[in-house]
C-alpha cells in the first residue's frame, strides 16, 4: 500500500504560512536534494487554500504526476490538470492508496492533513522547522479530535540556513482508549 506523506515547512511557532497565506518565509536550503524529493512521489494532494496559493507542485515536479485538490468550492469543469475532490474525499484517498506508484505527497494545508490524520489515511509526518517566528498564521494542525501518537524514525539539522527537518510515524491508533471525536472536513 502506497504512504502518505505530509511533507512541509514549518516556522518554529507552528505555522505552515503566514498570516496572509505567505511562505516567502521558507528558506531553500542548498543541501536539500529537491530532484530526489519530487521524485518520490507521483501523487500529490492539496486542500484548496494551499492550491489558490501555491498552484499544482505536480507541474513542476515530473511528468506522470497527478494533483489531487480538496475543495466543496472548486468545480472540476474549471480544472483540467488537476482532479477536483469533494464530499467522497475518503473514498478517493483510500483508493489512491491501494494503487501502485511512488509515494503520495501530503502537501497541505492544515484542515486536509487533520482530516485525513483523523481518519488514519496519514502514514508519515516530514517537517522542516525553519528558524522564524510569524506570530500567526495558519497551523500545522488545527484543533485535533483526539491524540495522535508520533514516532521519530529520522531528524537532520541543515547548517547553512539553521533548518531543522524531523520526519514521523504515526503510530496506530489505540483502539481501547475511548476519545471525543467530532467531524471534521478536509476542505475549505
Amino acid at each position: 500500500m502506497r504512504r502518505i506523506r505530509y511533507n512541509c515547512a514549518m516556522s518554529l511557532d507552528g505555522y505552515i504560512a503566514g498570516p496572509d497565506d505567505e511562505f516567502d518565509w521558507i528558506v531553500v536550503d542548498p543541501d536539500i536534494d529537491f530532484e530526489e524529493l519530487f521524485g518520490q512521489f507521483d501523487t500529490f494532494l492539496l486542500g484548496r487554500r494551499t492550491f489558490e496559493v501555491t498552484g499544482d507542485p505536480g507541474a513542476s515536479a515530473q511528468s506522470g504526476t497527478r494533483t489531487f485538490v480538496f475543495s466543496r468550492t472548486l468545480s472540476q469543469d474549471d480544472y483540467t490538470d488537476v482532479t477536483i475532490v469533494g464530499d467522497n474525499w475518503k473514498d478517493v484517498v483510500r483508493s489512491l492508496r491501494k494503487e501502485p506508484g511512488g509515494d503520495i505527497w501530503l502537501f497541505g494545508g492544515g484542515a486536509l492533513f487533520r482530516s485525513l490524520c483523523e481518519e488514519g489515511l496519514v502514514d508519515t509526518v516530514e517537517v522542516s522547522i525553519v528558524p522564524i517566528l510569524l506570530g500567526g498564521g495558519i497551523p500545522l494542525v488545527p484543533e485535533l479530535s483526539k491524540r495522535i501518537g508520533l514516532t521519530l524514525t529520522g531528524q537532520r539539522v541543515f547548517e547553512k540556513t539553521g533548518t531543522v527537518s524531523l520526519v514521523y510515524e504515526v503510530n496506530k491508533p489505540d483502539r481501547h482508549r475511548h476519545t471525543e471525536e467530532r467531524t471534521a472536513s478536509p476542505d475549505d
